[in-house]
C-alpha cells in the first residue's frame, strides 16, 4: 500500500485536490493503489522537471549521468532492523561490488553502499513492483540473480537492480546483523529477509517452479538439474526467457523486461520451422495507449509444448482476458460468472473465437462465390430470354395448380 506522505509531497501545491483524494479512498478503500500509482506519476513528473531545469547547457545529449551518491546511516549495524551483506556483486544500473544494506522496516528499503558508507543506488520498498530470483544460466556453478524491477523512479532511484550471489554457505562475516542456520546459503538466506521487509506491501520474491516451466533442453555442464531458462533473440542479442507464476523475464542484458500478466494483452508464435520457433508477446506498460509487441527468436522446438501449455494455462492467447486482468489488478471488475453476459450473449468475444468466425464466414463467402452462376444474372447472350420462358413456365405451372385445386373442391362439394 502507498505510504500516506506521498500524497502529501505529490499534491502540495493543491491541497484541495489531496482531501478530494483521501476523501475518494475513504469512500472506496480498494482504489487506493490506484491513487498512490497516480502519486508516484506525479511525483516523478515534478522530480523530472527539477532535473531538466538545474541541467547544464553544455551537457553531451548522449552522455552517461552518473547516479547521485546519498549518505545513509551505516552506524550500528546489530540494529533489529537492518542486515548488511558484505562484498556484492551488483551489474545494474553498476557493474561494481558493493555492500547492501536491507531495512525490514517499512518505512525504508534497500541500498547499494560503497566503503565510505555512502548509497550508490537504492530503491524504498514502496516503489518495488516485483522481484525474482532466477538461476544465472550456463553457469559450471549455482548463482543466482536478485533482479528488482521498481515503479517508477523517484529521480535517484534506479528502475532495476540486478546483484548476482553463489547458492552456497556464506562465509564468515558476510551477513552482518542477521543470525544464520546451518545449511542456509545466500540464496535462501536473501529470500528470507527480502520476504520479511515486503510482507507489508504483500509482495514476495518470485522463483522459478517446475509447475509453471521447465525446459525440456538438457543442460550439457549441469545433468540431472532442471533448467528453468529459454534460450533466445531479442534482436542481435542472445538472452533467456524465464516463465514464472506472475509473468515472463527477459535477462539479463540490458534492458531487462518483466511482463506481468496484467500487461500482456496476448502471446502468439510465428516462424514455426522444423528446429525452431519464434515468442510474440503484446504487452504494454501503465502510461501506453498500445501494446507494444516483443519477439524473441530462434526458441527450441523442444520448448514449444511446454510454453504453450503455459500460456493457454494462464490464458495469454486471448486479448480479451488482458483487460479483465488489468482491472482484477485494480480491483474494479464488475459483474462475475454467469452476469458477465446479457441475455445468452458474450460482451466481449475472444481473440480465438474472433478469428475463428472471421475465417468460417470467409469460408462460407467463398463457397458462394463458387456456387454462384454468372448465368442466372442475365449477362451472358440468350439469357434474358431463357430467364422469362422460365419464369413464365413456372408461373403456368402454379396457375395450373390453382386450376387443379378450385376444381377439385368444386367436386368434393358437388
Amino acid at each position: 500500500m502507498p505510504s500516506k506522505h506521498i500524497f502529501d509531497e505529490a499534491f502540495a501545491q493543491r491541497p484541495d485536490l489531496r482531501q478530494r483524494v483521501l476523501g475518494a479512498i475513504a469512500k472506496a478503500p480498494e482504489q487506493e493503489s490506484l491513487f498512490g500509482d497516480i502519486a508516484h506519476y506525479i511525483k516523478h513528473v515534478q522530480n523530472a522537471s527539477i532535473q531538466e531545469q538545474f541541467k547544464g547547457q553544455d551537457e553531451q545529449p548522449f552522455k552517461k549521468r552518473k547516479l547521485e551518491h546519498r549518505p545513509i546511516d551505516t552506524g550500528g549495524w546489530d540494529k533489529k532492523n537492518v542486515c548488511k551483506v558484505t562484498d556484492v556483486s551488483f551489474s545494474i544500473p553498476q557493474r561494481k561490488k558493493l555492500h547492501l544494506s536491507i531495512n525490514k522496516s517499512a518505512s525504508s528499503g534497500l541500498h547499494a553502499i560503497n566503503a565510505s558508507g555512502t548509497s550508490e543506488f537504492g530503491v524504498s520498498w514502496e516503489w518495488v513492483r516485483d522481484i525474482v530470483c532466477l538461476p544465472v544460466p550456463e553457469k559450471a556453478q549455482a548463482q543466482y540473480n536478485f533482479c528488482i524491477f521498481s515503479t517508477t523512479a523517484d529521480g535517484l532511484a534506479p528502475d532495476q537492480i540486478v546483484w548476482t550471489v553463489p547458492d552456497s554457505v556464506p562465509k564468515d562475516g558476510t551477513f552482518v546483523g542477521l543470525t544464520t542456520s546451518p545449511g542456509e546459503t545466500c540464496r535462501t538466506l536473501l529470500i528470507t529477509v527480502l520476504n520479511e521487509a515486503l510482507k507489508p506491501y504483500k509482495k514476495r520474491v518470485i522463483e522459478p517452479d517446475k509447475q509453471e516451466f521447465a525446459s525440456q533442453v538438457v543442460q550439457a555442464h549441469r545433468r540431472g538439474e532442471p533448467a528453468y531458462h529459454i534460450k533466445a533473440f531479442r534482436g542481435s542479442k542472445d538472452g533467456f526467457l524465464f516463465l514464472l507464476a506472475n509473468g515472463i523475464f527477459w535477462g539479463f542484458k540490458k534492458p531487462l523486461e518483466f511482463f506481468s500478466f496484467d500487461s500482456v494483452d496476448s502471446v502468439s508464435y510465428t516462424s514455426v520451422l522444423q528446429r525452431t520457433f519464434n515468442l510474440n508477446i503484446a504487452a504494454r506498460a501503465a502510461t501506453d495507449a498500445e501494446p507494444q509487441e516483443f519477439e524473441f527468436s530462434m526458441i527450441d522446438q523442444a520448448d514449444f509444448a511446454g510454453i504453450d501449455d503455459y500460456v493457454k494455462r494462464h490464458e495469454l492467447q486471448d486479448a480479451s482476458m488482458a483487460e479483465q486482468r488489468r482491472a482484477k489488478k485494480l480491483n474494479v471488475n464488475g459483474l462475475k460468472g454467469n452476469e458477465t453476459k446479457q441475455e445468452g450473449v458474450d460482451q466481449e468475444e475472444g481473440e480465438l473465437e474472433k478469428a475463428t468466425r472471421e475465417a468460417e464466414d470467409l469460408e462460407d463467402e467463398e463457397e458462394d462465390d463458387e456456387n454462384f452462376d454468372p448465368g442466372s444474372e442475365g449477362e451472358s447472350e440468350g439469357s434474358g430470354s431463357g430467364s422469362d420462358e422460365d419464369e413464365d413456365e413456372r408461373e403456368g405451372r402454379a396457375g395450373s395448380n390453382v386450376v387443379d385445386e378450385e376444381l377439385g373442391s368444386e367436386a368434393e362439394s358437388a
